[in-house]
């Protein structure tokens, strides 16, 4: 993975990774780990994650669930389906 960030965050994270006496790579595994891990324990990942949640970058659980969409968008969808050309009629139109 790449990760492309401005220089003063770059220098936080570095100096995060420093204080906890951690590489930077394990120290940005730490930090996707604690965000992304509800099964986390522990005061420093709950703190992570509520910093997360106030920059508006914590996606939670109840977030990323399937969501049926409404019947009425099922119906039209149902409906209009097959409707236009076949994909085989405009393959052999350019042969």
């Amino acid at each position: 993975m790449s990760w492309r960030a401005p220089e003063e965050l770059m220098a936080r994270v570095k100096f995060a990774a420093a204080q906890r006496g951690k590489s930077l790579n394990d120290y940005v595994t730490s930090v996707l780990d604690a965000a992304t891990n509800p099964d986390l324990a522990g005061s420093e990942a709950k703190q992570l994650r509520e910093r997360l949640a106030r920059a508006g970058v914590l996606v939670t659980v109840e977030e990323t669930a399937h969501r049926r969409p409404p019947a009425d968008r099922v119906l039209r969808a149902r409906a209009s389906a097959g409707q236009g050309t076949p994909v085989s009629d405009l393959i052999s139109r350019e042969l």
